[in-house]
């Protein structure tokens, strides 16, 4: 579920649709949750799929740290990627806002984040552009994503939340667990699926 002060809205041809802020959504907003609407496809189901509806999947869903597909019901699944976005994932499994965005500006996230199976070209003229997403860049970069959600985690309590009530309560008592305990944090690197590990979780 995406936050309530968010408008879809037509970029152009090339880049499709995107999620703009409709009010002020300050540092520490939670801006993303996967609540029990959402559509979740394992791999035997997204093998079984014929290939245009693969492409599909592939197009507008994640993949989590348990290797299943989710493909959000409303239209946080057309927020774009950007090198230098202002949400980001999180390893409580929702999104929060690393920085301040302002009425009319566009939220983007970071598909590093997202379980990528293969390689993602970039079509971006920021100075900071990676210029392709790589399956890697988890590894390559988890430590820098984690220096930019523990600050926005920080301010969370002091924040307005219209989404505090869709997550899960044993989820908010980690995050309430924070003020009193940051050794807790839960590292983005949590969102990573390792089929190993899963194969192990669930014997």
């Amino acid at each position: 579920m995406i936050h309530p002060s968010t408008v879809l809205k037509f970029i152009d041809e090339h880049k499709g649709y995107g999620v703009f802020a409709t009010e002020f959504i300050p540092k520490g907003t939670i801006t993303y949750v996967k609540d029990p609407l959402e559509i979740e496809i394992n791999e035997a189901h997204f093998e079984s799929l014929p290939g245009y509806m693969q492409e599909h999947v592939e197009k507008y869903s994640y993949i989590d740290e348990n290797g299943t597909r989710i493909i959000s019901w409303d239209f946080a699944k057309y927020v774009n990627h950007c090198c230098n976005c202002n949400t980001m994932s999180t390893g409580y499994g929702f999104e929060i806002a690393i920085r301040d965005i302002f009425p009319g500006e566009e939220i983007t996230d970071e598909y590093g984040l997202f379980n990528l199976t293969e390689e993602m070209g970039l079509y971006c003229d920021k100075p900071d552009c990676r210029k392709i997403l790589k399956p890697e860049d988890f590894d390559a970069y988890g430590h820098l994503w984690d220096e930019k959600v523990k600050p926005a985690l920080q301010l969370l309590p002091s924040t307005a939340q219209p989404l505090w009530s869709f997550i899960d309560r044993r989820v908010q008592q980690d995050v309430e667990l924070l003020e009193q305990q940051p050794e807790s944090y839960r590292s983005v690197l949590m969102l990573k699926y390792e089929p190993q590990k899963v194969k192990v979780l669930t014997a």
